[in-house]
């Protein structure tokens, strides 16, 4: 059964298509840096890899390009759409609707369309991508894997906003989660890899997006992110936690409509705000430089990421590995050596050689005598997706 994976996110478009029960990927590749002209386009099967520099304006397009990439007659892996079985989609905002894998059909299109506005940067591109896979791949089942499924198991001191209490019970104003595919996986792994299914962890996934999730026993247990993907760490044009008082002076004092404030606070802060990049490639490049702005950002960015470390390893009474992941967790070692610098009072001791070290599989960069692992875990939430689809469709038959 040929499974394709979509996961869109704020700007990039992963995608793979895997044989299953087998699990063998039979290509994969990403639509990056989505709306700059600087985009990259990358496809990889056993016969051919492309990485190719070219300007996609936007989701649509880059849907398109991977169709067009599939059913290519000489570089592509299928001959017709209906090889495709399933269409897996990750969904980053479901809610208090979805708390599992779902067959996707006209309600819960209508149900994603809703939470549009909670995940403004990735739910319209996730609807995008289910009605243009719908007109593309017609003989498919589409089904939706909602990055807020792995949290519903936080627990209601955790996820409850003090707030009014009918804000939860009667509109649904709490923590939600997201990342979870990711951090789900690797989690999973970390635990298998520790020969422990107790294992107490940390999952730092950084990206674009970031998160951190408190894993006990396999468990979510607590999430930096809310009830929107715009709070917790430093983002790349996301501010994460921000005193809401702020955004009263910028309305009151400032003159700044609400819209305006929204666009300030999702698509022009974080990284971006405060360097003039988003990328973190080239804020590392720019800080070797002496960029002062930059250096500052990546001490501001690894010290936010330090004081949830100190709060999730207080809830859960200790910790047993702290867990990097996704796109800047995995390839920067700079990064992750200011996270880990002067924490060994909790019994982390980060190994320079093995930081700076590629690998990849899971890898352990702590020194050996280390208390606590720190290991780096390459996410896959395109399997995780095909794991779980085709548990669903198995379900279904």
């Amino acid at each position: 059964m040929k499974i394709l994976i979509l996961n869109s996110g704020s700007s990039s478009i992963k995608y793979q298509l895997i044989q299953m029960p087998a699990k063998k990927v039979l290509c994969k590749g990403m639509i990056d840096a989505i709306g700059k002209k600087n985009g990259i386009t990358s496809y990889k099967s056993d016969a051919v890899e492309i990485k190719e520099k070219q300007e996609i304006p936007d989701h649509k397009l880059g849907l398109l390009k991977i169709a067009d990439l599939l059913l290519d007659k000489d570089k592509g892996v299928i001959k017709n759409s209906d090889e495709i079985a399933i269409v897996g989609h990750r969904v980053v905002h479901g809610g208090n609707s979805f708390s599992e894998t779902t067959l996707i059909d006209k309600a819960v299109k209508d149900k994603i369309k809703q939470l549009c506005s909670l995940a403004p940067l990735h739910n319209p591109h996730n609807l995008e991508g289910i009605i243009l896979a719908e007109t593309i791949f017609t003989a498919a089942k589409q089904v939706a894997v909602f990055d807020t499924a792995f949290h519903q198991t936080i627990p209601v001191k955790a996820k409850k906003y003090a707030i009014p209490n009918e804000f939860y019970t009667e509109h649904g104003i709490q923590v939600y989660g997201f990342h979870g595919t990711s951090h789900k996986y690797v989690s999973e792994v970390a635990s298998e890899y520790l020969e422990n299914k107790k294992a107490k962890l940390i999952t730092v996934h950084l990206g674009n997006g970031c998160s951190m999730t408190a894993v006990s026993e396999g468990k979510s247990i607590d999430h930096s992110l809310g009830f929107t993907p715009s709070n917790g760490l430093i983002m790349g044009t996301r501010c994460g936690d921000i005193d809401q008082t702020i955004i009263f002076h910028l309305v009151n004092t400032l003159g700044y409509s609400l819209e305006e404030v929204n666009a300030l606070l999702v698509k022009k802060s974080g990284m971006y705000g405060l360097t003039g990049y988003s990328d973190l490639r080239e804020i590392e490049a720019e800080a070797e430089k002496g960029n002062k702005a930059c250096i500052l950002a990546l001490e501001m960015n690894a010290y936010r990421i330090k004081k949830y470390i100190g709060a999730y390893t207080a809830a859960m009474n200790g910790l047993d590995a702290l867990v990097f992941t996704a796109g800047i967790g995995e390839n920067s070692a700079t990064l992750r050596a200011m996270v880990c610098r002067d924490m060994d009072y909790m019994g982390l001791h980060l190994d320079a050689a093995r930081n700076t070290a590629k690998k990849a599989s899971i890898r352990e960069i702590n020194t050996p005598a280390a208390k606590v692992k720190i290991l780096v875990v390459p996410t896959d939430e395109e399997l995780e997706i095909a794991k779980q689809a085709h548990e669903l469709l198995g379900q279904l038959v």
